[in-house]
């Protein structure tokens, strides 16, 4: 899975992969060459006494470092430059993918774990592959050719070479083997913290209202611990792996030393030979010992790969037709339901049933009912944030999921229950909506949405900045710049789910006046709590149970639907709402 994940995006990089490649293979070549200059040093200029000789070769070892030092400064750099563009390019992949899922793709993954897949995951596979081209493109290269070099020097003390690389083999796989579902866990509990965070920070005035911090505090300990425990199992298996190294290495130089004094003694070896021979074996050992930490890091890197590969597999339940209608055709029905259910997957009953009414251009539609009877579901269905489960969504006289997604979602304006602003102005906010919209455009849709007194107090009017999700401003602020973001939009349908509820009834009604005035033959849909909000629409939905029970005028249904009537009562006298 982390072959092929990696293999994908490196195909962009060949022509510095290449350069890489050659880059350590110099690198190499010039490491394994400088211990035969320094036993030629030894050899025949120490022990001859020729300085001539002494100072030529040293000058010789000071070029071929600095070229060694050159082609790996080239060679670390470019891998940094692959593997953070192939990183970029992964992120970018992970988070294209995630705006293309429905909120059941969204709901079975969760935020948390989406937000770690694209950022700490990625940071995985990417750090694998910058060692992996920085240190293990050169590592065989080193180590064969430090065999070769080595027995050249000295046949007899190669087997020393070969135990301590089995030694070294052996020990790695053994704790390899046991870090893959250490960092599997690990990945899950930084998943956990994450949802645990996001929660708190989400919810902070929910955890002060109810004087809940001590709890969550106790939460986030249990969580965080369980975090900590994990790494703490990961950092123990991982300690183990250096001090092998160290030791074998050590034991390998000890025996080498050991068996050599011998050879020395009795003239089978000369003292620059053991000197190069020991240097192979440190750069064999060190070759190995890199192949080592690189495979350290592969079981976490893989585990995170896998999870990277869920998302990109993972194909939205909103599928887009192989023809898509990309112009809305003319039809005096701007949208019908016809025979519409809807269930949740894994739900034992659908949320809405046999659902069917129409809306005609330049007309108020208005949905009531009581909670949980469906009505966000239902207005959900019309920009695809759901797909029916039966039935038929229509615009403009044809299904919803056969137009192209860009060409439906420009003819509808959604404000949603739960309004939401991004950190920025607000003006960048309003042009959410339309990104060329003018001031005057941007001040006639806040002066509709009854938001043009408090924007025009606020500092730098327009340009006054807003925080991430509009916690500066109030909420029924926050739901008018919503709604004046629809506007900008210009739509041909206003989608308006609850979304005066955070209003005083003064300001609902002088809202709702301005919209009748300004909206042209642009159909309205209102999803709203209080009768007041609805009593003029033309037309009003009442649902009960997913189910629409009633559907007429204010008027029609007040004397005909016993449902509307005990909202009615919950809120006004039947002698107010006449």
């Amino acid at each position: 899975m982390l072959t092929k994940l990696v293999a994908q995006h490196l195909k962009a990089y060949r022509p510095q992969v290449a350069v890489i490649i050659v880059m350590q293979v110099c690198a190499q070549i010039a490491a394994l060459t400088l211990p035969t200059i320094n036993a030629d040093i030894i050899n025949k200029g120490v022990v001859n006494v020729d300085t001539s000789y002494v100072t030529s070769h040293s000058l010789l070892m000071l070029a071929v470092a600095l070229g060694q030092t050159i082609c790996q400064i080239v060679a670390v750099f470019l891998a940094a430059q692959v593997a953070m563009g192939m990183g970029r390019d992964i992120r970018d992949a992970v988070f294209t993918r995630t705006l293309d899922f429905s909120a059941r793709e969204i709901s079975h993954f969760g935020a948390p774990s989406l937000i770690t897949r694209t950022t700490n995951d990625v940071q995985q596979v990417q750090m694998l592959v910058f060692m992996t081209l920085a240190m293990l493109v050169g590592a065989p290269i080193m180590m064969v050719v430090g065999v070769i070099m080595a027995v050249r020097a000295d046949v007899g003390l190669s087997w020393i070479i070969v135990a301590a690389v089995i030694l070294l083999a052996v020990g790695a796989g053994l704790i390899v083997s046991r870090m893959g579902p250490l960092f599997q866990r690990q990945q899950q509990r930084i998943d956990d913290l994450n949802r645990v965070v996001r929660e708190q920070i989400t919810g902070i005035r929910v955890v002060r209202a109810f004087a809940r911090e001590r709890h969550e505090a106790v939460r986030f300990d249990v969580t965080n611990s369980s975090l900590r425990d994990i790494q703490v199992s990961v950092g123990r298996t991982m300690a183990a792996m250096f001090p092998l190294v160290m030791l074998i290495m050590n034991l390998s130089q000890i025996a080498v030393f050991w068996f050599a004094a011998a050879r020395i003694d009795n003239g089978q070896t000369e003292v620059g030979v053991l000197a190069s021979f020991t240097t192979y074996l440190m750069q064999i050992l060190i070759s190995v010992m890199m192949a080592v930490m690189l495979v350290v890091m592969w079981p976490r890197a893989a585990v995170c790969a896998t999870r990277i590969q869920e998302v990109l597999h993972t194909s939205s339940s909103l599928t887009i037709d192989s023809e898509p209608v990309t112009t809305l055709p003319d039809d005096p029905t701007l949208l019908e339901f016809r025979d519409v259910t809807f269930s949740y997957p894994g739900a034992s009953e659908p949320v809405l049933q046999d659902i069917s009414f129409t809306v005609n251009r330049g007309t108020t539609t208005a949905i009531i009912g009581s909670t949980g009877a469906g009505k966000t579901t239902l207005v959900n269905l019309i920009p695809r944030l759901v797909d029916v489960t039966d039935g038929h969504v229509l615009v403009r006289g044809i299904d919803v999921r056969r137009y192209d997604p860009e060409s439906l979602w420009s003819c509808i304006g959604l404000v949603p229950q739960r309004p939401y602003l991004f950190s920025g102005t607000v003006a960048s906010n309003l042009r959410d909506g339309r990104s060329d919209a003018t001031d005057d455009e941007l001040w006639d849709a806040l002066r509709i949405a009854q938001s043009d007194d408090f924007v025009s107090h606020m500092d730098n009017q327009l340009e006054a900045t807003i925080a991430q999700g509009g916690t500066n401003v109030s909420g029924g602020q926050r739901q008018r710049l919503s709604i004046a973001r629809a506007l900008v939009k210009n739509p041909q349908l206003y989608i308006f789910d609850d979304s005066f509820s955070a209003l005083d009834v003064a300001t609902d009604s002088r809202l709702r006046a301005a919209l009748d005035a300004s909206h042209g033959d642009a159909a309205m849909l209102i999803v709203a709590q209080r009768v007041s909000t609805i009593r003029n629409a033309d037309q009003i939905l009442v649902l009960d149970a997913g189910r629409i029970v009633g559907q007429g005028t204010h008027d029609d249904l007040i004397t005909s639907c016993p449902t509307y009537i005990e909202i009615v009562n919950s809120q006004l006298s039947i002698e107010e709402a006449a």
